[in-house]
């Protein structure tokens, strides 16, 4: 569950924590942000998958923890082919909502981003895509 992205001069310039096959839960990224931090300063991203509906749970404790980057990919179109049951990448329009919603802006236009997902899942033949922003819509108004 641990990956490291190395300069030429053989530092760490990224640590990604991933869980491919969704299993994980927010007490194991907080566990594994610590053991990273005993190690290196670098900064983290993070690639969750949402098999097992604990994707979200994880990216918002990774936020929470520091970290600098989170994967997702528009309409949780995608998986992993070497993974067993992976169902799916958590959705970027809905973990933008999330975290706009919560205070953190991710730069990120929710609504823009639901079509898009919804669009790339009608290219590529899906009756529909796993990410839920697409159907249920927006919400308004702005937390912050």
């Amino acid at each position: 569950m641990r990956g490291w992205r190395s300069s030429r001069s053989g530092r760490a310039t990224a640590c990604s924590l991933a869980d491919t096959i969704g299993v994980g839960v927010p007490a194991q990224v907080t566990e594994l942000t610590a053991a990273v931090r005993e190690v290196s300063a670098a900064p983290l991203r993070a690639h969750f998958h949402n098999t097992r509906n604990t994707g979200y749970a994880n990216a918002v404790t990774a936020a929470a923890n520091g970290f600098a980057a989170l994967d997702a990919s528009l309409g949780g179109i995608g998986g992993c082919p070497f993974a067993p049951a992976a169902t799916g990448n958590i959705a970027t329009e809905d973990l933008a909502y999330l975290l706009n919603r919560s205070g953190l802006a991710t730069g990120v236009a929710v609504a823009p981003a639901a079509e898009t997902g919804a669009w790339i899942g009608q290219q590529l033949g899906l009756d529909k895509v796993p990410a839920q922003l697409g159907r249920a819509g927006d919400f308004p108004g702005d937390r912050r």
